[in-house]
């Protein structure tokens, strides 16, 4: 099948190795959780880039195109940090060549500023339509949104004590703001009065959707789809926030312990 690609199964399954080797040669273990978020970060991206939803954007579907990129960026790079120990980053972050750069990089404001301008650029449209025609730039321009996705998202779910998670208070703010660059790329494709992106005009469109409703529907996936989400990521935040009132400060969770009640 064409949109078997053997890339992203190769991707796929070597992260997979990765990931249970560390745990075999640390000798420590996982907990379920963990488990099950790193392989749902394994299936998004299997989802997005091989099957029906990547047929469907090779078909000029421009709404199928904005799933994709979607989950690539906002589903899963949180799926794995949650999945991520700090005794499996620990090795990486306090390389003494890696530490200065996942340092600046894992830094709020940075990543925040990265992200946004990924996502200006990548619906640029002469980049866009360049990547829609060239796989090369394609590839290229996913592995970008994946990892300045996982980038935006580690301020908020840093599975590391080194470069810990920002507070309740501050990671609302980052949400909150996050809504602005998602808005203001989304809001001009979907008032858009003609197709953006040539591409989409150069041959036929799935079920006989029209390109310019099409992308109209994309751009509403971006900035009502992916703003809900965003806001229902804070709402969960926020819970956990009013749930530990005596502290501003999120506890990752595979640091959390629980402790006997004392007799009295």
């Amino acid at each position: 099948m064409e949109d078997l690609h053997p890339s992203v199964i190769a991707g796929v399954l070597a992260l997979a190795a990765l990931y249970v080797g560390a745990a075999r040669v640390s000798g420590r273990k996982v907990t379920r959780f963990q488990a099950l978020c790193f392989a749902g970060a394994l299936i998004v991206t299997l989802v997005s880039l091989c099957g029906p939803l990547d047929e469907l954007e090779d078909n000029r579907l421009f709404i199928a195109h904005m799933a994709q990129h979607l989950m690539l960026s906002l589903v899963m790079p949180p799926l794995l940090l949650m999945g991520l120990t700090d005794w499996m980053v620990r090795p990486l972050i306090r390389n003494r060549w890696l530490n200065p750069a996942a340092r600046i990089l894992c830094n709020p404001v940075v990543a925040f500023l990265v992200y946004s301008a990924m996502l200006v650029a990548v619906h640029a449209p002469a980049l866009y339509d360049w990547m829609c025609r060239d796989d090369t730039v394609h590839i290229s321009l996913h592995l970008v949104m994946m990892a300045t996705g996982v980038m935006l998202w580690w301020p908020l779910l840093s599975p590391s004590a080194d470069l810990p998670r920002m507070s309740y208070p501050a990671q609302e703010l980052y949400l909150f703001l996050l809504l602005i660059p998602m808005a203001a790329v989304a809001a001009p494709i979907s008032f858009a009065t003609s197709v953006i992106y040539p591409w989409y005009l150069e041959g036929p469109h799935p079920f006989g959707i029209a390109p310019l409703a099409d992308q109209m529907a994309g751009g509403l996936l971006m900035w009502v789809g992916a703003g809900f989400y965003v806001i229902c990521v804070a709402t969960v935040i926020f819970r956990q926030w009013a749930q530990r009132d005596d502290c501003d400060d999120p506890v990752p969770r595979q640091t959390l312990k629980l402790h006997p009640a004392k007799s009295r």
